[in-house]
């Protein structure tokens, strides 16, 4: 099997569809992230770019902020009852991305809207594998290993001010 062809991403636009990012560019952009023996076991999520007020709503009820956010990841967590039995279900999680906070983000930051789109997806795909960013040792190794992936993907480091 094909590392892509083991990832199933459901691509959900709750506003009008744009060019970025396709569904082949999500594939990328995540297989990317996921460690290569990994890569081969299907694996499934959802990418759901919203609106403002969606990202809004959510990141208030989630993370008790109550503005628009560039990026929610919602990692999946196993039901008990299904751990019990043996059974593992291939979901990694829910990303929620708002399409005009990535692109107000990309024209301050003076990137391109697809290089700061693949920094959006690599950074909630690394969170539902269980990195995070909330010390600053774990904020280093994520944020090196983000800039080692999109530097692999052809990606300048989305933390330099150049």
């Amino acid at each position: 099997m094909e590392a892509s062809e083991a990832l199933n991403i459901d691509l959900q636009w709750a506003i009008p569809e744009e060019a970025i990012p396709s569904l082949e560019q999500c594939r990328k952009w995540v297989l990317a992230t996921i460690p290569q023996p990994r890569c081969f076991q299907p694996a499934e999520m959802t990418v759901r770019i919203v609106s403002p007020d969606e990202s809004q709503e959510l990141n208030r009820e989630y993370r008790e902020i109550d503005k628009p956010t560039n990026v929610l990841s919602f990692e999946f967590e196993q039901p008990p009852g299904l751990v019990d039995i043996g059974e593992e279900l291939p979901y990694l999680g829910d990303l929620v991305i708002c399409a005009d906070v990535v692109r107000k983000e990309a024209g301050e930051q003076n990137k391109s809207l697809e290089s700061h789109w693949a920094h959006m997806i690599v950074h909630g795909s690394l969170h539902l594998q269980g990195y995070d960013h909330i010390d600053e040792t774990e904020a280093e190794e994520m944020e090196a290993l983000e800039i080692e992936i999109l530097n692999s993907l052809g990606y300048d480091n989305p933390y330099s001010d150049s």
